[in-house]
């Protein structure tokens, strides 16, 4: 008898805007992808989370909380 089992995960993602492109991050596992849309980009974010997710050494993070993500502003004074 074989025994399937499904484990679902959740992850942050954050889409940043790069030229014509849109670029999805899951900075929790460092993985990203793009598309032309911000939606397009977060649907093609899915399959290279999932082959991550299948190497068997990588460390699945263990978020008990979700994220709080903001904007920081920080300044450079150049001399």
């Amino acid at each position: 008898m074989v025994t399937l089992v499904l484990i679902w995960m959740l992850f942050t993602a954050v889409v940043i805007r790069e030229g014509s492109l849109y670029v999805a991050l899951a900075p929790d596992v460092d993985v990203a992808s793009h598309g032309k849309t911000i939606e397009e980009s977060f649907a093609n974010l899915k399959e290279p989370l999932e082959l991550h997710l299948e190497d068997a050494d990588v460390m699945r993070p263990h978020l008990t909380t979700k994220p709080i993500i903001t904007l920081v502003e920080a300044s450079l004074l150049i001399i």
